[in-house]
């Protein structure tokens, strides 16, 4: 029997003893000496403490001795893996507790790439950025994205940009790291402006409820603003689109827009329409739906106020949702107007 303990205790390394130690000081002593060490030792002891068998009293006594340090009395140690979890909860921080003791891995930093936190973005709000920026900047921002976001990306530039953008991406060369650098720090600073700005949802509450009004009282609300604030004005003003504003929209962008639209909700939402308005919507939309439409508003008997008003709505809302998803463009550029003229 005293041939097995001595083969136990020769077996004990210095590791072994230094955590055997530990668990026996307690919390309170462990936790303030736990500082003293390296992290690589503290890994190297919470490893041999977690497969440390119970150690006899009387064995404990004689490495106390070893290290010349104060013994806690006890009857040997057991459950060694939770009491020197309990040590090190004691005397270090919980997130380097729990890196230690690897019962998660340490969190990656939660900080986004200046990309990803492009692709996250409403790319309507992104238009402001892009118009001041030159093709071939623009071209390097495209190629940097995933497919999807590109993609929104160049149905919110103008027309006449589209095809020279994508040309330039197409045909990218590898990027000077400095010019990147130079890039990726503009950007980043227009999408920390935006964050900031929207982090309340002020502008996001003020732009919904402009997109619920008719043209004189919004136009009336926005003149107001201006008197206050032309900054808050300008920001809000692009992002508003009202049934009014059909006519600014491109046809392709229009028979998107109408395709899969019920002909009821057009109907009653062209009552008491602008002529201009009623042509850029019937313009839209296949003869035979039209036929039908202009039957129906024939009478031009005035609909319910708030049908109208709900008819619109749903117009403008569903314009609005897929310019966000890329599938159209809400207003044609000025050159495109040109160009129309």
């Amino acid at each position: 029997m005293q041939d097995t303990q001595f083969a136990a205790k020769r077996t004990l390394t210095r590791s072994d003893k230094a955590a055997a130690i530990l668990l026996a000081m307690g919390k309170p002593v462990a936790g303030k000496l736990l500082k003293f060490f390296e992290e690589a030792e503290l890994q190297t002891i919470i490893k041999r403490a977690q497969t440390l068998r119970s150690v006899p009293p009387d064995e404990l006594e004689k490495l106390v001795a070893e290290f010349e340090d104060i013994f806690t009395e006890g009857a040997g140690l057991m459950d060694n893996a939770r009491v020197m979890e309990g040590i090190l909860e004691e005397g270090l921080a919980p997130d380097q507790v729990d890196g230690l003791l690897g019962r998660r891995v340490p969190a990656l930093t939660n900080t986004l790439s200046v990309w990803e936190r492009l692709e996250q973005m409403d790319p309507v709000s992104l238009a402001p950025f892009f118009a001041e920026e030159s093709a071939q900047t623009v071209a390097y921002i495209v190629s940097k994205v995933s497919a999807e976001a590109s993609g929104k990306i160049v149905m919110v530039l103008p027309g006449e940009r589209r095809a020279e953008i994508l040309h330039r991406a197409i045909n990218m060369k590898p990027v000077n790291e400095r010019v990147a650098s130079i890039i990726e720090g503009r950007l980043s600073a227009f999408l920390s402006e935006n964050e900031q700005a929207g982090a309340g949802g002020g502008s996001d509450k003020v732009v919904g409820l402009m997109n619920a009004l008719d043209k004189p009282e919004v136009d009336e609300l926005l003149g107001g603003l201006a008197t206050i604030s032309k900054a808050d004005a300008e920001k809000v003003r692009p992002r508003i689109f009202l049934f009014d504003d059909l006519v600014s929209m491109p046809l392709k962008s229009r028979i998107t827009l109408f395709n899969d639209m019920e002909s009821d909700t057009l109907t009653m939402a062209l009552k008491s329409a602008p002529e201009r308005v009623r042509e850029a919507v019937l313009s839209a939309i296949g003869a035979r739906q039209r036929r039908m439409i202009e039957s129906e508003l024939g009478g031009d008997t005035p609909g319910d106020a708030k049908a109208v008003a709900a008819a619109r709505r749903r117009v403008t809302q569903e314009a609005i949702r897929l310019a966000r998803e890329g599938a159209l463009t809400l207003r044609e550029s000025e050159g495109e107007q040109q160009a129309a003229a």
